[in-house]
């Protein structure tokens, strides 16, 4: 039996389906650029960053994090043909609330020792300063053996209580 979330999932899905009229669209990124944005639910990329369908490839995860989401950038720019990444993190970011020994406790309580030694030494990559983070992250995209120097790598901040994306590097 499906889930409430599940069920409604299911609904919207058709009701989307039975309008969709893009299906012609490229495989490839049409405007040729890859967006790392962190995977908090306030966050519409599209929406707040102007992203039609097709347009860019949005990779999201905890953070906006550049390390968790490299391999997507290479399969990104050597496969798809992407030549610029957008790395844009957040104010309010849950990764700003704590530090490692913290997540590395509470997967201990709520997962038992057999999570716990699954994750073990795992860095979950919190972040105490924001803007820090964007120029790290950054560095790190530029640094990158992996990142041609060809791709254009900008570090951004997006303001969840006004909607407005701030230019950082």
């Amino acid at each position: 039996m499906a889930s409430q979330i599940q069920a409604n999932a299911q609904k919207k899905n058709a009701e989307y389906a039975s309008n969709f009229k893009e299906g012609h669209l490229a495989l490839p990124p049409a405007k040729k650029y890859a967006v790392v944005t962190c995977m908090d639910a306030r966050i519409d990329p599209a929406a707040a960053y102007g992203i039609n369908l097709g347009d860019a490839h949005v990779i999201r995860n905890a953070g906006g994090n550049a390390r968790d989401a490299l391999r997507s950038l290479v399969i990104s720019e050597q496969l798809l043909g992407t030549n610029e990444i957008l790395l844009i993190k957040h104010t309010g970011c849950g990764m700003l609330t704590f530090k490692n020994e913290d997540a590395h406790s509470v997967v201990a309580k709520n997962l038992g020792a057999a999570g716990q030694q699954e994750l073990s030494g795992l860095d979950f990559q919190p972040f105490p300063d924001l803007d820090k983070a964007v120029e790290d992250d950054v560095k790190y995209l530029k640094a990158s053996k992996a990142i041609p120097d060809s791709i254009t790598v900008s570090g951004w901040v997006y303001d969840v209580e006004t909607g407005k994306l701030k230019l950082l590097v």
